[in-house]
């Protein structure tokens, strides 16, 4: 079945796919089903050996306004548990393979968290990130006391999460939040570019770096040097390490196959 709130985009000469959230009348508000077929978008790019790259945008008035209130508003505790609406986000969080999201207005509350679960992110001059579900009576609950903070410091993670208080694009850059910024007009196709330079180079060195990365959130530095390490040993087992550096040392191009 087509999914009904996500659109797929691949090109596959420049082995990069886009996923496009598509609730256009509710600023892509992020409903269990659209978190489903996001998840299964990614499960299925990511076990294509033509993908190497995603990009995850919305459209030029929001990527994700906030999850969907109408879906939660009236549940309780016990529904939430049951619902188990979390375990969309962890498996996204498995995806090997580098994601950018290009983001232009608002990434609020589940849409600032999904943002900040891709490895990248690219802004429009007209982004505004926040963490609003304190006006709410809650708190974000998708990440955003996590990962925001090892995002943009204590400091303004603490007022953005207890005051609900969005930051623009400017100060997302500032702080650490963002790659970079570009006009409204020129944002997915910076992210294009980004997932396009990204897929040119070798598929599972990719991967495994940026697997490593990651362990730096959940690892002590010992811990994550040993993991590093060991990824980069394991590297000299593919043929794309032996074509990357032959083609150094014959001052060609590099053609990677994945393997």
């Amino acid at each position: 079945m087509q999914p009904e709130f996500i659109i797929v985009h691949q090109q596959v000469a420049t082995h990069v796919a886009h996923i496009q959230l598509n609730r256009p009348n509710a600023l892509n508000a992020l409903n269990l089903q659209l978190m489903t077929e996001l998840k299964t978008a990614l499960q299925t790019l990511d076990a294509d050996d033509q993908v190497r790259a995603i990009i995850i945008s919305g459209n030029e008035k929001a990527f994700a306004a906030g999850a969907d209130i109408t879906q939660m508003a009236g549940k309780s505790a016990i529904d939430m548990y049951n619902t188990d609406q979390f375990s969309t986000w962890d498996a996204i969080k498995k995806t090997k393979k580098p994601i950018i999201a290009a983001v232009s207005g608002f990434a609020l509350g589940g849409g600032c968290e999904l943002a900040m679960l891709c490895d990248m992110i690219v802004a429009s001059e007209t982004a505004r990130f926040g963490q609003p579900e304190i006006k709410l009576g809650v708190m974000p609950g998708a990440g955003g006391t996590q990962r925001l903070t090892r995002a943009v410091g204590k400091a303004l993670a603490m007022e953005m999460v207890l005051t609900g208080r969005f930051i623009t694009a400017a100060e997302a850059l500032q702080a650490g939040l963002v790659n970079r910024i570009t006009p409204v007009e020129l944002y997915l196709e910076e992210a294009i570019k980004l997932a396009k330079e990204i897929a040119g180079m070798s598929p599972l060195a990719t991967k495994m770096a940026k697997e490593a990365v990651l362990k730096a959130f959940d690892s002590s530095l010992e811990e994550g040097l040993h993991f590093e390490r060991k990824n980069f040993y394991l590297l000299f087992a593919s043929d794309d390490q032996k074509e990357g550096m032959q083609a150094f040392i014959e001052k060609r191009a590099p053609r990677f196959t994945g393997k």
